[in-house]
């Protein structure tokens, strides 16, 4: 995929291109993922992530004039509130409605953010473009891990910093994929993204290019102001995966999802006062280009 909006005067280079063209059944499977992330609605579905991505952000410990790549950015969640402190900031997705929404916040505020629709295993840049490279539970769902791993180390500049958020395999929303994954088999063209929660796994995939690779886990906040069964509905409706997965089943296999997806978020549930309240697993990693 190519970028909506090239960098001016410079020669872009791909490791995708380089090393790794997709096979025939590869592009036909990207192109269902692409289809999963635009089903939906990202940008109404990301509202309530927004606590939490905010407290992400702080944490990316932004200075200008340093430039932010955010890559699976979604409609901006981290992007525009970057943009708004005067970052200069650019966002990528895979998703073309996404970034259709991004620039028409970005362009609602009048903010500098930029938008490009591209792919996280061959990012439209070229080399050592961004002081700051992350990504929130987003690069992570990308099926081929090695490359997203790759691409992430060459846009960043030397010295510069990638830091990601990815759930855990133990996570709660870990535990919704396995649901979501009983009723519904996984793809088999891709290894688990949950793997990129998983510390041993991470840090071999970042292994090249990187010094001072740390981990931390931290609580990720979901609050919602209605009860679960209402919740999974929410997810039903505006999450591409969930979207996805119930389209993929007749009515007595929705009925059976809906039952066992509602369980699981009751089960976590905090809340005591018919809202739904409770935090899920993210390993944070961070890393200095070499």
């Amino acid at each position: 995929m190519t970028a909506t909006d090239s960098v001016p005067g410079s020669q872009q280079t791909s490791h995708a291109q380089a090393s790794e063209a997709p096979t025939p059944e590869m592009q036909a499977f990207k192109a269902r993922l692409k289809a999963t992330w635009e089903s939906g609605d990202y940008g109404v579905f990301a509202q309530y992530l927004e606590p939490g991505a905010l407290v992400f952000l702080r944490g990316l410990n932004l200075k200008a004039p340093e430039r932010l790549l955010d890559v699976a950015c979604g409609a901006g969640q981290l992007v525009i509130p970057a943009s708004r402190e005067g970052i200069d900031a650019v966002g990528v997705d895979i998703a073309s409605n996404l970034i259709a929404q991004a620039r028409h916040r970005a362009e609602a505020e009048g903010l500098s953010a930029r938008f490009d629709e591209g792919d996280a295993e061959d990012l439209p840049y070229p080399d050592a473009s961004f002081e700051v490279i992350s990504s929130l539970f987003g690069a992570m769902f990308a099926p081929r891990p090695n490359l997203v791993a790759a691409e992430l180390v060459r846009v960043c500049t030397h010295g510069g910093r990638i830091v990601l958020g990815n759930w855990t395999p133990a996570s709660f929303i870990g535990g919704m994929f396995k649901v979501m994954g009983r009723h519904v088999p996984p793809p088999t063209l891709m290894p688990s993204p949950m793997l990129w929660g998983d510390e041993s796994v991470v840090r071999e995939r970042l292994s090249s290019g990187l010094r001072e690779l740390s981990v931390e886990r931290t609580p990720y906040p979901f609050a919602y102001p209605f009860d679960p069964a209402r919740v999974v509905e929410f997810f039903r409706t505006f999450y591409g995966p969930t979207n996805r997965a119930f389209a993929a089943l007749d009515d007595a296999g929705q009925a059976a999802l809906r039952a066992d997806l509602e369980a699981h978020w009751t089960e976590h549930n905090q809340a005591t006062d018919g809202t739904t309240r409770l935090e899920s697993e993210l390993l944070v990693v961070r890393g200095v280009r070499a």
